[in-house]
């Protein structure tokens, strides 16, 4: 399954929103990349085992449950996570893309691609559908939390190191 939408950081139409820059969202999504735990809901710890200029090896934590991933890094630009696939758990990647048409407007788009099966694939199959419209609403709602949460992080409404 394939999935993408746009998440509006900046709203010049809107002075209760406080604005970020594009270096301030950067920051942000390294954040999220080095300290997932902070972002991510039932994530108990994450050990990065390698890290290069513009990559981590990471290993997820989820209770018993272990997710390992390959996170790269274009600074400014964009986070890729590819998620390896196990017996357990969905693999796939998710890219986070920072776009500014404007000096103005800010947006992070959201990408997914997993080993999820589609309507495409499956037309018929109503558990399929019901499947995707579900978790597109849950990335729908982590992403916007993401967001919300950066914001909180890096405006310094709640400095992450307070929440060790």
């Amino acid at each position: 399954m394939n999935f993408e939408h746009l998440v509006q950081i900046n709203d010049p139409l809107n002075p209760l929103v406080e604005k970020m820059t594009r270096d301030q969202l950067w920051e942000g999504l390294v954040l999220r990349a080095e300290q997932p735990q902070l972002f991510v809901l039932g994530l108990d710890s994450c050990t990065i085992l390698s890290r290069t200029e513009s990559t981590l090896e990471r290993e997820l934590h989820y209770g018993h449950a272990v997710v390992h991933d390959h996170v790269t890094l274009l600074p400014k630009e964009s986070v890729r996570y590819d998620i390896m696939a196990t017996a357990s758990h969905v693999g796939g990647s998710l890219t986070m893309t920072i776009e500014q048409p404007d000096p103005l407007q800010l947006f992070l788009r959201f990408e997914y691609q997993t080993t999820l099966p589609t309507t495409e694939e499956r037309p018929a199959d109503n558990d399929v559908r019901q499947t995707q419209e579900i978790v597109k609403s849950a990335y729908r709602e982590s992403d916007i939390d993401t967001v919300r949460l950066i914001r909180e992080y890096i405006l310094g409404l709640n400095a992450p190191n307070q929440l060790h």
